[in-house]
């Protein structure tokens, strides 16, 4: 008869789950051994932050809930790091962490915490496993994780459970979504009654787009109508930037500029808009909004003007490719000169290699399809809004999290599911710091990654904004001389670029190569002053 460890892992097996990541604790061995023997990988990690990041990374782009693994105390609140980001990412997760046996919950227990207390709320839901409740457990986790807004779901595994005989009819080979209900179609009409009566409407397309895969659906409603379009930065590659209806994306660098083509909209549907990246009001003229979405609209109070239509989205968006609208008031010829001029101001005139120089050497040089993954920063503000993808899930980014540290094992998650794919990390030289051991991860598991540093000295984001603030620079500065001073770092081999053609050649050596590669860019920071965007509006 099965123990329950080996009905687990044969369970995620049947699920689709091919590799778990994490740090194992004593506890853990059983079900190592369990995965060892049934087709499962675990993904042995420096940091079980990481663990959380590229579990969900492999939610992303398989829909498959990425699972993560941590021991006791220390472990678990490493995990949780990540676990947030998979909540307000909106990214199917699955966090196993050991907890200890029934009999020494609330002792004076080394690394002992109360684990469900800890997960509670950075969870969809969190649960403590026993033989009585296996099969509910795992399969409510997995409902959970993958329904309405995905995220992650913690499961306690208790220190002694691993051994209890189970009934083999308990592997789980299947679980039920809750589907999204159908809107009232009186909300159509009304939708429908706006856009007819609007001269200037604009789309604003958010991360749920992404995730329910609607991009098909949002170009139909974009070619059949002329309607400009502004991305969250998640959203990217659901409009590809050469399309003459895209204007922008709304947050990040330059979006003041993108802000003249918006504020004169007189209607906005947001589609798949999810305010966790960049609430409505912070950019909205004071027009009516309709919410297109599976959740309800997250807005201040006062703002009143408000249609929403809750529920399976692909369903209002067939009904709005249905419709003749009427050919609305916009210049094209102007949101094309807008756009024109928007990409020219985010590479600004510098004597020295700049974070602009970097980007364009990039988009010349690697494969149209190349995943890139980028950490937190000053750097994110100008990628997000400079960087062309023409597909989603293209370009890998923590946005509603926002933590410093995602970049390298966002790209060694995407390389596990992507293996066919070109994948380029970009980090700052701050963020490098934060998860850098997943190089030596990378390099034990010959992951051909290559993660490009820009090395400008400081935390340059926060750098801006004591300027702003009119406040000298302090706290900031992370080094002097050199950063990486050698040509390898754990194993791993380093090439410079101090100017475009030493970056050219770089990262064509760079790509030429097997395993993880570092290329260490010495830019000029100076320029992001003039980049990120001070007003929205």
């Amino acid at each position: 008869m099965p123990t329950l460890a080996e009905q687990l892992i044969k369970s995620l097996h049947a699920l689709g789950v091919r590799y778990v990541f994490g740090i194992p604790g004593g506890p853990s061995i059983p079900y190592l051994d369990a995965m060892r023997s049934n087709g499962i990988e675990f993904i042995l990690v420096a940091n079980e932050q990481s663990a959380a990041i590229m579990a969900d990374v492999f939610g992303r782009l398989t829909g498959i809930p990425g699972v993560c693994h941590a021991t006791f105390g220390p472990g678990a609140t490493n995990l949780s790091t990540g676990i947030g980001g998979a909540l307000l990412d909106r990214s199917p997760v699955i966090a196993l962490t050991t907890e200890v046996k029934d009999a020494d919950i609330g002792r004076r227990v080394q690394m002992n915490i109360d684990h469900q207390a800890l997960y509670q709320p950075i969870t969809k839901r969190t649960f403590r496993m026993t033989k009585g409740n296996f099969t509910d457990t795992a399969t409510d986790a997995f409902r959970i994780a993958t329904s309405g807004v995905p995220g992650p779901v913690h499961i306690g595994l208790p220190s002694d459970i691993d051994g209890e005989i189970l009934d083999s009819g308990t592997l789980i080979h299947d679980y039920e979504k809750v589907p999204f209900s159908t809107p009232d179609p009186s909300l159509f009409r009304r939708a429908a009654a706006l856009l007819m009566e609007a001269k200037k409407p604009v789309l604003a397309i958010g991360l749920t787009a992404v995730r329910l895969g609607l991009h098909k659906l949002v170009q139909e409603f974009v070619d059949n109508n002329n309607i400009p379009v502004v991305l969250t930065p998640m959203a990217k590659g659901v409009i590809p930037e050469d399309h003459p209806c895209y204007a922008g994306v709304l947050f990040h660098a330059k979006s003041d500029m993108v802000a003249s083509i918006y504020r004169k909209a007189d209607l906005v549907i947001g589609i798949g808009y999810d305010s966790i990246e960049f609430n409505y009001e912070s950019w909205m003229p004071n027009v009516p909004l309709v919410h297109i979405d599976v959740d309800p609209v997250d807005i201040t109070p006062d703002y009143h003007s408000i249609y929403e239509i809750i529920g399976n989205v692909s369903d209002t968006l067939s009904f709005l490719n249905s419709l003749r609208l009427p050919e609305y008031h916009w210049d094209f010829g102007q949101i094309q000169e807008n756009k024109a001029q928007l990409f020219q101001a985010l590479v600004p005139a510098c004597s020295n290699f700049s974070p602009s120089d970097l980007i364009a050497t990039l988009h010349e040089i690697v494969p149209q399809d190349t995943i890139l993954t980028s950490d937190v920063g000053a750097h994110l503000h100008l990628l997000g809004q400079l960087w062309k993808t023409s597909e989603p899930n293209r370009f890998i980014i923590t946005n509603g999290w926002s933590a410093m540290g995602f970049g390298i094992p966002a790209a060694i998650g995407a390389k596990l599911c992507k293996p066919s794919s070109t994948v380029i990390c970009v980090t700052g030289d701050g963020g490098f710091l934060m998860n850098c051991g997943e190089l030596l991860t990378a390099r034990r598991l010959r992951l051909h990654i290559v993660v490009v540093v820009l090395c400008d000295r400081n935390l340059s984001l926060m750098d801006v904004k004591q300027k702003r603030m009119n406040v000298p620079q302090y706290g900031t500065d992370l080094y002097e001389g050199e950063y990486f001073g050698s040509d390898s770092f754990l194993g791993v081999p380093v090439l410079k670029a101090r100017d475009q053609e030493e970056m050219r050649a770089s990262l064509q050596k760079g790509l030429s190569m097997s395993g993880p590669v570092i290329i260490e860019t010495l830019v000029d920071g100076s320029v992001y002053e003039q980049l990120i965007a001070k007003d929205y509006k």
